[in-house]
C-alpha cells in the first residue's frame, strides 16, 4: 500500500496536468471578432414585485457594422434569460425592427415602459408591453422623438425627454420648423452664444427638456419650457429627473448659468406633474445632480459637487429634507458617489464609488456617518434595492468579465450570478487575469496600475510592453471591461500590456486627483516613468522595446512623451484624439471650463501655464515613430489637433502615420472601423517592436 499510494498521487498529478493542458488548448487569444461578439449588458432594473430583473443587452454585428439592442427579463430568484423584445426574428420575444432599450417597470409589474428606434423611421419613441410580450401600446408620438422613459409611482403618468425648439409652444411648431431645416438648401447656421456645438454634434437651436405624457398615450406635456436644457449636457446624471412618490411632483436638473461653456453648475428644481413654475433647491455653485426622492416622501439624495468650473470635484452624497428645507452631507468618503438607491423604509442609502481600482458598494444612514462597504471587491454598479428590503440587485464586471447581472443579500451575502450572457464566449478564450501592482511615484507618493500579460507567459522569457494611458485626465484604469482599449487585444499578440492610474486618476482620494491641475506634464509624467521603471525592474520585459499609447489626455501625454523621449526608452508611440497644442485647442473645444480650470484661466491671461505644457512646444525633439489617430465629429478635442501633429511630424521627417475617421468623434464606436483601429494601432507597435 505504502509503494502503492505515490504511484497513485503521480497517476493523479499526471491526469490533472494533462487535463489542465486541454483546457488551455481549448482556448485561445482574443481576436477582434472575438471582441466584437461580445453581448453588451446594461441598465437592470428590478420589478416592484421582486420577481424579475429586466435590462438591455446590445450587440454589434461587424458585416453590417451596426448594433442593435433588445430587452430580456430573468428571474431574481434565479433560472433561464428570456427576451422581452428581439430586433430578428428567434421565434421567442416579441420581434420589432429596431432597438428597445430603457426598460422601466410599472408600479404593478405587469408592464414594462421602454424605448424604441425604429430602423424603419429613423425615430426613437416610448412604447409599453406586457411582461409577457403581449399588448404592445406606443405612448409618445411626438415629432423630435423621446427617450428616458420614466413611471410615476400612481402609474398613471411617464415622463420622458426630447430635444425641442425652445421657442415653441407645441409639437406642430416644433415638426414645422425642424421640416422647414431638413427640405432647406442652406444649411448654414447662425450663433449668438458658446456651447453650439457638443461631443459630435451641432446643437440647432434645440434644447433638452422634460416632458409628461399619460401612460394611455396622448399629448404630451412639456414641464420644463424655457432656452435650458434638462438635464444638462455632459454633467447631468443619465436620468437626470424622478417622481415624487405621491406622482405630484418632479425633480429634475438644470443649469441656468449665463455661459454654458464655461460653467459646470447645473441645480435641481422641483415641479407640478402638471407644470406650472419650478422651485430651485439647490444653489450650489458645483453641480448638483440625479435626484431621488425617498419612498417616504421625505428627502430627496442627489449627488453634490462644492467647486464651480471644476468638472472632477469629488462628487459627495447629500440629503434634502423637504419637510425642513435643509440640506445634509451624509457621507465622508474621500471617494466620489456615483449611482444611488434608497432602502424601502428611507432610513439608508447605498450607493457604488470608484475605490482603488474597484467598484464596491456602500450604505449609509440618511442621518449620516461613515459608509460600510456591501459588496467589498469586484467593479460594481446600477444597483436596485427590493422592495421587501431583503435583496440587492446589481451589474457586475472585471477585465475578464463582461457585464452581467448579480444578485446578493442586503448585507452582501449569498452572492449569485443571475445572467450568463457571455459565458459560452469567454469560456473559449485565453485571457491571463489582470495583476494589480503599486510603486513610488513623483515624492513618493504610492501609485497603482495593472498588468496583463499575454497568455501562456513565461516569465523566463523577455516581452515587449505597451504603456498604455488613460484620458480624463480624472479617469483611471479599472479593473472593468473594456472595448475601445482593451488591455487583452495587445496581450493576445505577445505584449505585456502595462496600465498606470498617475495623478489625476480617480478612486484613490480628490488630493491625488487635484494633483495633475495646473499640472500637466509634471508629477504625472514622473508616475508613469517610475511605473515603467518598476514593470521593467521584475526581469521579464525586453526593455529595448516599450511603446506607448493613449487616447485623449492620453494622447496628449503621448505628445508630450514625443518631445521629452531623450533616453529613447520609446521606441513607437500612439496618439488617438490628442492635444497637441493648448493655445489653439481652447478655440475650438466646447467645454471651455476645463482648460480654463486645468490651465489656470485662459491664453490670453496666463500665456506661460498654456506653453509651459503644450506639446507643441517641444517639437524641436520630436524624433520618435508616432502613428497619429483623429476623429473629424471630436468636437472635445478638434481634429486640428491631429493634423498639427503629423504635419509637424512629416516636416521633422519622423516616421509618422496619420489614421483619419471621418465618422467617428471623440471614441471610434463602429464595428468596421473599430478593427481597422486595433489593426492598425497594433500593426505600427509590430514594426518597432518586434
Amino acid at each position: 500500500m505504502r509503494r502503492t499510494l505515490p504511484l497513485l498521487l503521480l497517476l493523479a498529478t499526471i491526469v490533472a496536468s494533462s487535463a489542465v493542458t486541454v483546457i488551455a488548448q481549448t482556448r485561445h487569444p482574443i481576436t477582434f471578432d472575438d471582441l466584437i461578439s461580445v453581448k453588451r449588458g446594461s441598465d437592470p432594473q428590478l420589478s416592484p414585485d421582486g420577481k424579475w430583473v429586466a435590462y438591455t443587452v446590445t450587440v454589434y454585428n461587424k458585416a453590417a457594422n451596426s448594433k442593435r439592442s433588445d430587452i430580456w427579463l430573468v428571474p431574481t430568484a434565479g433560472g433561464d434569460a428570456k427576451p422581452l423584445t428581439t430586433s430578428e426574428e428567434m421565434g421567442m420575444g416579441l420581434a420589432m425592427a429596431g432597438s428597445s432599450a430603457e426598460p422601466r417597470w410599472s408600479p404593478d409589474s405587469q408592464r414594462i415602459a421602454f424605448t424604441f428606434a425604429s430602423r424603419k423611421t429613423g425615430q426613437a419613441q416610448i412604447f409599453i408591453v406586457g411582461i409577457d410580450g403581449k399588448n404592445l401600446k406606443q405612448v409618445t408620438t411626438i415629432s423630435s422623438e423621446a427617450s428616458g422613459p420614466l413611471w410615476s409611482p400612481d402609474g398613471k403618468w411617464i415622463a420622458f425627454v426630447s430635444d425641442v425648439y425652445p421657442d415653441c409652444k407645441d409639437d406642430a411648431c416644433n415638426k414645422q420648423k425642424a421640416d422647414q431645416a431638413a427640405q432647406s438648401k442652406v444649411k448654414a447656421q447662425l450663433f449668438d452664444h458658446l456651447l453650439y456645438r457638443h461631443w459630435n454634434a451641432f446643437k440647432d437651436g434645440k434644447r433638452s427638456h422634460l416632458f409628461v405624457v399619460s401612460a394611455d398615450g396622448g399629448a404630451a406635456s412639456d414641464v420644463t419650457p424655457g432656452n435650458y436644457d434638462v438635464p444638462p449636457f455632459s454633467l447631468g446624471d443619465p436620468t437626470g429627473y424622478a417622481f415624487s412618490p405621491d406622482s405630484k411632483e418632479l425633480a429634475f436638473v438644470r443649469n441656468t448659468d449665463k455661459v454654458e461653456a464655461t460653467s459646470t453648475n447645473g441645480d435641481i428644481f422641483t415641479v407640478s406633474v402638471m407644470g406650472g413654475e419650478a422651485k430651485r433647491i439647490t444653489t450650489n455653485p458645483g453641480m448638483d445632480n440625479a435626484p431621488l426622492y425617498s419612498p417616504d416622501g421625505r428627502y430627496i439624495a442627489y449627488r453634490s459637487q462644492a467647486t464651480g468650473g471644476f468638472e472632477s470635484d469629488r462628487w459627495r452624497l447629500f440629503v434634502y429634507d423637504r419637510k425642513t428645507g435643509q440640506h445634509r452631507e451624509v457621507t465622508d468618503l474621500d471617494r466620489w458617489v456615483e449611482g444611488m438607491a434608497w432602502s424601502p423604509d428611507s432610513k439608508r442609502l447605498f450607493f457604488d464609488a470608484e475605490d482603488m481600482g474597484e467598484s464596491p458598494l456602500f450604505e449609509v444612514a440618511v442621518t449620516g456617518g461613515t459608509p460600510q462597504k456591501v459588496i467589498n471587491t469586484g467593479f460594481n454598479n446600477s444597483e436596485i434595492i427590493s422592495s421587501d428590503g431583503k435583496t440587492i440587485v446589481f451589474a457586475r464586471q472585471s477585465m475578464i468579465e463582461p457585464t452581467e447581472i448579480y444578485r446578493a443579500n442586503i448585507d452582501g451575502q449569498g452572492l449569485i450570478k443571475l445572467t450568463h450572457t457571455n459565458d459560452a464566449l469567454m469560456a473559449t478564450l485565453d485571457m491571463a487575469k489582470p495583476e494589480s501592482i503599486s510603486f513610488a511615484g513623483a515624492d513618493g507618493t504610492k501609485v497603482y496600475g495593472w498588468i496583463v500579460k499575454p497568455p501562456q507567459f513565461d516569465p523566463s522569457k523577455k516581452w515587449p510592453m505597451i504603456l498604455m494611458i488613460h484620458g480624463g485626465p480624472q479617469g483611471a484604469w479599472d479593473d472593468n471591461f473594456g472595448f475601445r482599449w482593451n488591455p487583452h487585444m495587445f496581450a493576445s499578440t505577445g505584449y505585456v500590456a502595462v496600465m498606470i492610474n498617475p495623478r489625476g486618476s480617480t478612486g484613490y482620494g480628490q488630493k491625488f486627483t487635484n494633483e495633475i491641475s495646473g499640472d500637466w506634464g509634471g508629477k504625472v509624467y514622473v508616475d508613469l516613468m517610475k511605473g515603467v521603471d518598476h514593470v521593467v525592474g521584475l526581469g521579464y520585459i525586453d526593455k529595448d522595446h516599450i511603446g506607448a499609447a493613449g487616447g485623449s489626455y492620453g494622447g496628449y501625454m503621448i505628445d508630450w512623451i514625443e518631445g521629452h523621449n531623450q533616453d529613447n526608452r520609446f521606441k513607437a508611440l500612439v496618439s488617438h484624439d490628442g492635444v497637441y497644442n493648448l493655445t489653439s485647442m481652447y478655440g475650438t473645444t466646447e467645454e471651455l471650463w476645463f482648460p480654463e480650470w486645468e490651465l489656470k484661466g485662459v491664453p490670453w491671461e496666463n500665456p506661460e501655464l498654456y506653453n509651459k505644457w503644450s506639446p507643441h512646444m517641444y517639437a524641436k525633439n520630436f524624433k520618435t515613430p508616432l502613428l497619429v489617430v483623429h476623429g473629424e465629429q471630436d468636437f472635445r478635442v478638434p481634429v486640428e489637433q491631429g493634423m498639427q501633429l503629423f504635419t509637424t511630424l512629416q516636416r521633422k521627417d519622423v516616421p509618422s502615420k496619420f489614421l483619419y475617421f471621418p465618422d467617428e468623434g471623440h471614441w471610434v464606436l463602429k464595428p468596421q472601423n473599430s478593427e481597422l483601429w486595433y489593426k492598425t494601432v497594433i500593426g505600427w507597435f509590430d514594426s518597432y517592436l518586434r
